[in-house]
């Protein structure tokens, strides 16, 4: 994960999530989770690794249609918190940060 968070994003650390979009139609693109550090999260978060996963999937899922936490003043974090309060996720990453 590190490798690939180096790569694509020029930042040399290891990350728990990565998007990945497609160019191709009918298909959004992948999503790269490290269990190792959604393991150590969950644990953190006193949640399931089952639910970390959850809360990664959803974070990559919104990078995939276009939102960016770091540049868009707020908007992603407002959609994934209306989405976590549906899914029963009390916590998502951007309020860790």
């Amino acid at each position: 994960m590190r490798a690939l968070n180096r790569q694509f994003r020029g930042k040399d650390k290891v990350t728990d999530v990565l998007s990945f979009p497609s160019d191709q139609r009918g298909f959004m693109g992948d999503i790269v989770i490290a269990s190792a550090v959604a393991k150590k999260q969950a644990g953190i978060a006193g949640h399931s690794v089952h639910t970390e996963i959850r809360v990664l999937a959803l974070h990559g899922l919104l990078h995939l249609l276009g939102y960016d936490h770091e540049q868009d003043n707020g908007r992603m974090a407002r959609i994934e918190a209306k989405l976590r309060k549906k899914a029963g996720l009390k916590e998502g990453l951007i309020e860790r940060q």
